[in-house]
């Protein structure tokens, strides 16, 4: 078992609370440089976008910074003056949303005045958004001209059509469009922020060089404006609903005049609290995630020159999230470069790895597990996953024995159960005229 010394420390020191309204906290001293790290994550994602509304989650979030309203006794703020009070503190800010949450980051000095100022203003930001009309109308002409230019890329194309595909009865398969941008309104967002942006649904990660109690101090002071009321914590993993995740297995081939052709294909994968995530990890690595050394690459780029450059991954999310497998081809070659995907794929399930590959694969994934974790940025975003998606607070220190742990039948097993190639959704832009994948 390969043990780094910091991860270990981090593992020994981290300390976990949950405040009286529901908020879960995850602190892991870092005293090494005078820095803190927060993170704030919220289960508001774009899972929960009304199906006419896609792009909602995001403007909320985006929205958050543009001006404070008038609450708690303290002054509205408008953009400018809360872009330099940030500044003034020499506070950096970051944020944004994905399919299951919202996310917002702050990192500062230690400094107690500052971390005090800074907390404040954060719990403003979090809790007394203004929603200004005029300002949403801006910043809905920005996001619709975004989407609109994205929707003339092949690549956007190809991995919108796929997602919808992979997805269609499920909110992971939606994306925004001007339509519905257009249809968000400052009450939506005020609403959404009121249904969506409560305590209960938000996590709270720490690293930095704190003392345990100047962080309780520190999340006390970021939620000094937010409702009190008591509440139990809500989990994200918790909240499967009642979408289904049976993909269509479409097969779409779109026109387009770039010259290269767009490859995609996949289907629903693992959900991030699957037991065979690790032997996911592995098989991946082998099919497609180990770059120069995996089976897609050496069929599709080594043998054939098909493409440059040929992937598979897999997101793990609240829900299954998706298998992917993607490359870029000269359009008179994307039926060829395609069928290659299907045969390796189809190869890979009936004989499964081999004993090298698996120890070549645990390797490289064990040797460069540091370089995953070997910055307080990199520590925040990983405790900030592990505090949203509920895992094992020692899942840094136990990562690499259990990657060492997966045998080849792990592999067949979990590869086979989820990757079936005929359920597999395929989506190719600018293949060549007539194509049908």
């Amino acid at each position: 078992m390969i043990v780094f010394g910091p991860i270990a420390m981090a593992h020994a020191n981290v300390v976990e609370w949950t405040t009286a309204y529901g908020t879960r906290v995850v602190f892991v001293p870092a005293p090494e440089i005078p820095m803190v790290d927060v993170a704030v994550d919220i289960d508001a994602g774009s899972r929960w976008d009304p199906p006419t509304q896609a792009g909602l989650a995001s403007l909320t979030l985006g929205m958050l910074s543009k001006g404070l309203r008038a609450a708690d006794g303290q002054p509205a703020m408008t953009e400018t003056e809360v872009s330099e009070a940030f500044a003034e503190l020499a506070v950096q800010r970051s944020g944004g949303t994905s399919l299951d949450r919202a996310s917002l980051s702050l990192r500062m000095l230690s400094d107690a005045d500052i971390q005090e100022r800074a907390a404040m203003l954060g719990s403003r930001l979090l809790h007394h958004p203004q929603f200004d009309p005029a300002i949403l109308d801006r910043e809905k002409a920005r996001t619709i001209a975004a989407i609109e230019e994205s929707m003339t890329q092949p690549q956007s194309i190809a991995t919108r059509a796929l997602w919808r595909s992979i997805y269609p009865s499920h909110p992971y398969g939606q994306s925004a469009t001007p339509e519905s941008i257009r249809s968000i309104s400052a009450q939506s967002l005020a609403e959404f922020h009121r249904d969506y942006w409560k305590p209960n649904r938000m996590r709270v990660t720490i690293v930095g060089a704190l003392t345990e109690p100047q962080a309780r101090q520190l999340v006390d002071r970021m939620f000094v404006y937010a409702a009190k009321t008591q509440a139990s914590p809500i989990s994200a993993m918790s909240q499967r609903g009642d979408w289904s995740t049976k993909p269509s297995a479409k097969r779409q081939s779109i026109a387009h005049p770039a010259s290269q052709s767009h490859v995609w294909l996949g289907l629903p994968g693992i959900a991030r609290d699957d037991p065979d995530f690790f032997a996911m990890t592995v098989g991946n690595y082998i099919l497609g995630g180990g770059g120069f050394v995996s089976r897609l690459t050496e069929e599709i780029r080594e043998k054939r020159g098909l493409s440059y450059s040929v992937f598979s991954a897999f997101q793990p999310l609240a829900q299954p999230g998706p298998f992917l497998i993607g490359l870029q081809t000269q359009s008179a070659k994307a039926p060829e470069a395609l069928e290659v995907v299907r045969t390796t794929v189809e190869r890979f399930l009936k004989d499964g790895p081999t004993a090298d590959e698996i120890k070549a694969a645990q390797q490289n994934l064990v040797g460069g597990f540091a370089l995953r974790v070997d910055s307080n940025r990199k520590l925040l975003d990983n405790y900030a996953q592990i505090n949203f998606y509920d895992m094992p607070l020692d899942y840094l220190q136990t990562w690499s024995s259990k990657i060492a742990a997966v045998t080849a039948d792990d592999v067949r097993r979990v590869m086979t159960r989820v990757l079936q190639p005929d359920q597999m959704s395929v989506v190719v832009v600018a293949g060549p005229e007539g194509f049908q994948p």
